[in-house]
This record gives structure tokens, C-alpha cells and sequence, in this order.
């Protein structure tokens, strides 16, 4: 029995999914504690059923995925909008160092990710899936490459393995940055030195703004003018004979609308509005993305999965421990940057803060953490980590 689903009901049914995701994160402290992403939870619960109902009495689901697309582009277009260069001075020489290590590690998790994969007989995709796509992009950058690597290279169960290794990195990422930073804070003896909130960074500088319907509709042109010129670029360059997917294209046009309109002051574009508009998108885009898991499918690929997964744990511990905190420092704020590391190494920037709230709660305030790390993963990892990724396709003959 086939139960089938139009454009309409399929995103009524994923509205449902991203609530039924609130509202159990809502009661599952162990979901907040480790910020696994309400439209993650949602998406897994009704995967969950679509399982057992398929097992149990052979009914599926076939949905209208139409918006898929959009969403997921949507979504990357306001990744590159959050782009300012700007930051980057105020950040200064660290932040330049900490991006380039942190690039580091990405080449790192694929590089490992595609070795592992490759000794246990497995497709290098699956490593590629299980690296940076998924630890350092988390469980959107997961979703968009599972997409690609589903359709293009036909890997099965492309998407259930991402949301696997995303959902371990996330989890993982939480576990790790605490001992770690306690780790080098009592093998140093290191002592915080700076006073309670000095030189911390709020990297939203427009959030006394107002949401009106005006300015999300501006903001909506300024994400839509983005996405329609990488489409026009993604089949421009399919006819040149190279690919970027297109939301690769729509992401660096972002940057480039973003960084021109600060330096000329024609408009200002406003983070509040940009980063509502991406929360948006990805959410729905994710409960889309969930909703449409074969969970059964996973099982042949668990062992090499487990295999990179463990691989690429112990990577970011021994990188964050061993060559973070030294090039950093080696101070107190140093051991709690690795802290962060560990955090939006295998899952993402909330779980990089947490982390790092949880040292500095213990041991006192660390302000160039506190500045470095969140500049690092909220606006620049994620397009390095993009074009590292596009390179490392390359390499397996993508």
C-alpha cells in the first residue's frame, strides 16, 4: 500500500514534523543538553514509524518533494549573506589562525573519512558523507551532498548515512570538548587572567531590529536575486563542461552582494532578517530531508559508518589537544578555543559554545574564545568547508 502525498500535505506534514520536533525537544533534556536540531528529532521520529509501518504491513509513503530545492538553496544563499569580510579585522590575527586550522582539520576529516571507507570496502562517498560534510556542516550540509550523491552517484542510503554520522558528531561533539579542555587546563595549570565579559563579541549587531513585513519581504529579494543567478551560472556552467551545484554558486554570489553593499552603503542588510529567513529554511528543509529516510536501508553500511565515525572522533580530540591549543597559545584561552573546536568539529557552533560555557562556568571567563570560536563557526567554516568538499569529490572522480 502506497500512501501518496501532494506538494500541499507534504509540507503540512513536514510543518507537523518540525513541531512534533519542538515539542519533544521540549521534554527530552538530553536533546537540549546535546542541541540535536528540533527538525532532526521530528524528521526521526516519523522515519521511525515510515520503518515500522513498511515492515509491518508494507505501507509507504511517496511524497512531493518540489520544495526541497528551493529551501536547501534558500538556505546556503543566507550562509554566504552572513559572510561580512569585516569581521575579520575585528576579529584579527587569531581569527585568521583559527580558520586556517580549522581548515586544516576539514581536509583532515576527508582525507580520513575516504581512507577508512576505502579499508572496510566501502564507497569513498560514505567516508566523504562521514567527514567534514556532516562533522563540521552538520545535519543541512549533510542533507544537501546526501541529495547529490544519492541522485548523480547513486549511493544508496546516502541520506540515512548522513543524518547517522551528523546526529554521532553532534552528540559526540558535546561529550568531548568538556574533558578535553579540563584535560589541558590541569596538565598546564592554566588560570583565566581577563575580567567576566571583556573583549567578548556579539556577532549580531542588528538585533534590535524589527521584523516587519517590509523588511522580510527586502530580505526575501535579497535571498531570491542570489539563488536565480547561481541557477543561471549552475547551467552555465554545465554547458562550459564543469559543475559547482548551485548552491555552491548561490552561496558566493551571497558573499559578494553582502560585502558590496557594506563597502558602497547602497543597502544594509540585515543579519536578523537573513538569519531568520535561513532558520527557516533549513528547518523545513530538514524535516523534508528526514521525512523521506529508508532507515532499513542503513544496515549494510553501519560497520564502515561506525568505522569512520570512531575514526573521525578521534581526530578532532587529538588535533583540538595536540595542535589547536599549542598554535593558539597555549593558555586558558587556548584550552577553552579547543573546547569549541570539538564542538563545531563534529556537529556545529551551538554545541561549540556550549562547550565552552560549561569550561568557563568551572574555571572563569575566557574572552578571545569567546570572540575567535563563534566568528570562526557561524560565518567563514562553512564556506571553506563548501569548497573543501567540492575539491575532495574531485578527487574520487566526482
Amino acid at each position: 500500500m502506497i500512501i501518496e502525498l501532494d506538494l500541499i500535505q507534504t509540507f503540512a506534514a513536514a510543518m507537523v514534523v518540525l513541531f512534533v520536533g519542538y515539542f519533544v525537544n521540549g521534554r527530552v533534556s538530553f536533546l537540549k543538553r546535546y542541541s540535536i536540531p528540533e527538525p532532526v528529532v521530528g524528521g526521526m521520529i516519523f522515519a521511525l514509524i515510515v520503518t515500522v509501518l513498511q515492515s509491518q504491513w508494507g505501507i509507504q509513503f511517496k511524497m512531493d518533494m518540489t520544495l526541497k530545492k528551493p529551501l536547501m538553496l534558500a538556505f546556503f544563499t543566507t550562509v554566504g549573506l552572513g559572510a561580512r569580510l569585516s569581521l575579520l579585522k575585528v576579529g584579527g590575527p587569531k581569527v585568521l589562525i583559527f580558520l586556517f586550522l580549522t581548515t586544516i582539520l576539514v581536509a583532515m576529516q576527508n582525507v580520513l573519512g575516504m581512507t577508512v571507507a576505502y579499508l572496510t570496502d566501502a564507497h569513498p562517498l560514505v567516508g566523504l558523507l562521514a567527514g567534514s560534510i556532516t562533522m563540521v556542516g552538520g545535519h543541512g550540509t549533510g542533507a544537501t551532498f546526501a541529495g547529490t550523491f544519492g541522485g548523480s552517484h547513486n549511493l544508496q542510503a546516502a541520506m540515512e548515512l548522513a543524518m547517522a554520522a551528523a546526529t554521532f558528531g553532534l552528540v559526540c561533539g558535546g561529550l568531548i570538548g568538556g574533558p578535553v579542555a579540563k584535560r589541558l587546563i590541569e596538565k598546564y595549570r592554566l588560570e583565566s587572567t581577563a575580567e567576566d565579559g571583556i573583549g567578548q563579541l556579539d556577532v549580531e549587531e542588528n538585533n534590535e531590529v524589527d521584523l516587519t513585513p517590509n523588511l522580510l519581504l527586502e530580505t526575501m529579494l535579497v535571498v531570491a536575486v542570489p539563488m536565480a543567478l547561481g541557477q543561471l551560472l549552475y547551467h552555465w556552467s554545465l554547458a562550459q563542461g564543469f559543475s559547482l551545484p548551485g548552491f555552491v554558486w548561490s552561496l558566493f554570489i551571497g558573499i559578494i552582494i553582502l560585502n558590496v553593499c557594506d563597502v558602497t552603503g547602497v543597502y544594509e542588510v540585515k543579519a536578523k532578517a537573513v538569519d531568520t529567513i535561513g532558520t527557516v529554511s533549513l528547518s523545513l528543509f530538514l524535516a523534508m530531508a528526514l521525512m523521506s529516510l529508508r532507515l532499513w536501508e542503513l544496515v549494510n553500511l553501519a560497520g564502515p559508518l561506525l568505522a569512520v565515525l570512531v575514526a573521525q572522533l578521534t581526530l578532532v580530540m587529538t588535533f583540538a589537544y595536540h595542535i589547536t591549543f599549542r598554535v593558539m597559545g597555549g593558555d586558558f584561552d587556548a584550552a577553552v578555543m579547543a573546547a569549541g573546536q570539538c564542538g563545531f568539529g563534529m556537529g556545529a557552533t551551538p554545541t561549540a559554545v556550549a562547550n565552552m560555557e560549561a569550561v568557563v562556568a568551572q574555571n572563569g571567563p575566557a574572552p578571545v574564545a569567546f570572540l575567535v570560536v563563534p566568528l570562526v563557526g557561524a560565518f567563514f567554516i562553512d564556506i571553506t568547508n563548501v569548497f573543501a568538499i567540492q575539491l575532495s569529490i574531485y578527487m574520487v572522480g566526482g
